[in-house]
């Protein structure tokens, strides 16, 4: 089943984002661009992952949980699983070693809880991007544990990535696939790119251009497709987003 997808997008939980990224106005511009598939990736939070799953479930939009992590390190990695459980169970993991610094909305930007109809449920006091105490190795391996995939955020960028905060990739990693925001660095041919918008706008989550080969339209199909070989298509003639094997 070949599927269009944008599987890096931030919802108002994330004080990066603006506020009109809500469940609804995500997965209702994600089904007027053509996606079959997104995922609501927040800053060491999956708050609003059910109500995003809701809301795209009533549009036929498939919306995986996930969440973006800060390592120790500070690298953004992306995990996603194949079902709201195990996310909420990997949540519960991570909020042990979460930063206990207060957010500041007049600096940083409000973070909201919202329903899957819009409404506001709540406000997280504490600043979510702060990075965890927990290394990638950590990460990756609790995600792991829960049937899940740690995929390597924006590797292409020189800041809370990888290569720019390691400068190598660990033996120990177990990832094979990375996320590149445009064309991946060059010498990296033995690992597979996923093409995300890392949206923080309605307007920037993308176009039916980055497109999966799933064995059919779930959650556990995308993880299965990002942890194991997998084959990836982009529009002809756009270059950047030719990221295939």
């Amino acid at each position: 089943m070949r599927t269009a997808v944008d599987l890096h997008i931030h919802s108002c939980l994330s004080p990066c984002a603006d506020e009109d990224m809500t469940p609804c106005n995500i997965t209702a511009m994600a089904a007027l661009k053509g996606l079959g598939a997104i995922a609501v990736t927040d800053h060491n939070s999956g708050g609003n992952a059910a109500a995003a799953a809701a809301a795209g479930a009533a549009r036929g939009l498939l919306v995986v949980p996930g969440v973006e992590v800060t390592t120790r390190e500070e690298i953004h990695a992306l995990c996603y699983f194949p079902a709201q459980d195990a996310l909420a169970d990997f949540i519960g993991w991570l909020e042990g070693g979460r930063s206990r610094l207060k957010n500041r909305p007049d600096t940083f930007g409000r973070q909201l809880y919202m329903s899957a109809e819009d409404r506001v449920t709540g406000e997280e006091p504490l600043y979510l991007p702060a990075a965890t105490e927990f290394a990638l190795e950590t990460v990756e391996a609790e995600a792991l544990a829960r049937g899940g995939v740690l995929v390597p955020a924006h590797i292409d960028r020189p800041s809370f990535s990888l290569l720019a905060s390691l400068g190598m990739i660990p033996a120990a990693l177990r990832a094979r696939t990375f996320e590149a925001a445009g064309d991946p660095p060059a010498g990296l041919a033995d690992y597979r790119y996923l093409r995300s918008s890392d949206a923080h706008t309605l307007g920037a989550i993308l176009e039916p251009t980055f497109f999966l080969d799933l064995r059919e339209l779930s959650a556990a199909a995308v993880v299965e497709a990002l942890r194991e070989p997998m084959s990836v298509r982009s529009v002809p003639g756009c270059t950047s987003c030719d990221l295939g094997n």
